[in-house]
């Protein structure tokens, strides 16, 4: 009797360790990502040094993981999508990758201007693109308006990437929906007809191209900027150029996300769920706005004392799945435009 009740103890005691080691491997997710590797996998150590939940992370092209995730269908890993500005995020939405879904804390969190109507996506922090100048060639008191670089005085002065980049899209997107695309189409032309020379790189290229001398102006966003500050290697270019912040009498400075969506046949909803709403929390909001200079999305936590430098803003208060769903139009726009 006793040797029974001992073996019968065993057994559940042998039963309770496999489930506890069945339960500790299936605390995980899976995180595709179209941010660099440096710049999300601390974050995510940390989140798994704290919830015990392993992440497991793939990095790539931003329209090359969408389109991985709709070729493997249902058999997809993925649990989250992350990736940068709302037009990628709007065409996930559009192809089915990322579902909705419910989370009081999201919604509690992050202005509705900033994430889906339908809790599709969800803006993780924020980014803006403000016009950048070179001192000493440009007096900040000329500068006003995005709208206003079209004029004459810019001619073969302002540098850009290409048109088949999201953020001019998306800025594009929101010019429309202010003004029109009548307006949008005019501006775009416009700036075109300044540009200093064609669009080539990133926007890293156009401050340093700002910085060479090949340009007066460059459109970009500020976190480039406050990386090449951040960098020793890159601080005596960027200290060249400053930061002005155009709009501000009247929608505000054109802004975007970076942010992120549950997968739609995620094999760990649950846990993706627990980890998107980890990274709105205090802690994750302000590792991101010291390591990578991004605007927390939360108005309780402190910038970079890089970004504190650039000033403070009025930012346009569009609601950004507006910038989605004018995608494809601004890009028939920018073409038209001769924008390359």
């Amino acid at each position: 009797m006793k040797l029974n009740k001992l073996m019968f103890l065993v057994a559940g005691s042998v039963s309770v360790c496999l489930l506890q080691t069945a339960a500790a491997y299936a605390a995980e997710v899976n995180v595709y990502s179209a941010r660099q590797e440096e710049l999300i996998k601390p974050l995510l150590d940390t989140f798994t040094a704290e919830t015990g939940i392993k992440v497991n992370l793939i990095t790539g092209n931003a329209d090359e993981l969408i389109t991985r995730i709709t070729s493997e269908g249902r058999n997809s890993p993925a649990d989250i999508l992350i990736t940068t500005d709302v037009g990628r995020l709007a065409r996930a939405k559009q192809q089915g990758v990322i579902q909705t879904i419910q989370s009081a804390t999201l919604n509690e969190v992050i202005p509705a201007t900033l994430r889906d109507p339908e809790g599709v996506w969800y803006g993780l922090t924020v980014r803006a693109r403000p016009i950048m100048y070179v001192e000493g060639k440009v007096d900040p008191a000329e500068l006003s308006t995005m709208e206003a670089l079209t004029d004459p005085k810019w001619k073969g002065r302002i540098c850009v990437r290409s048109s088949n980049n999201i953020y001019n899209q998306s800025h594009v997107a929101s010019l429309i929906a202010h003004d029109g695309a009548a307006k949008a189409e005019a501006w775009a032309k416009g700036l075109v007809a300044n540009f200093a020379r064609p669009p080539r790189g990133g926007d890293r290229d156009q401050i340093k191209a700002a910085a060479a001398g090949v340009c007066d102006i460059a459109l970009a966003n500020t976190y480039y900027l406050a990386g090449m500050l951040a960098d020793p290697a890159e601080q005596a270019e960027a200290a060249k150029v400053k930061v002005f912040w155009p709009n501000q009498q009247d929608h505000g400075v054109h802004i975007n996300v970076a942010g992120a969506g549950v997968a739609t046949f995620a094999p760990n909803k649950a846990n993706a769920v627990k980890l998107l709403e980890y990274m709105v929390q205090p802690e994750a909001q302000r590792w991101y706005a010291e390591a990578n200079h991004e605007y927390p999305i939360r108005t309780d936590v402190t910038i970079s004392t890089i970004l504190e430098g650039f000033g403070t803003f009025k930012a346009d208060d569009l609601a950004l799945e507006q910038l989605g769903e004018l995608n494809a139009e601004a890009i028939r726009i920018l073409d038209r435009a001769g924008w390359r």
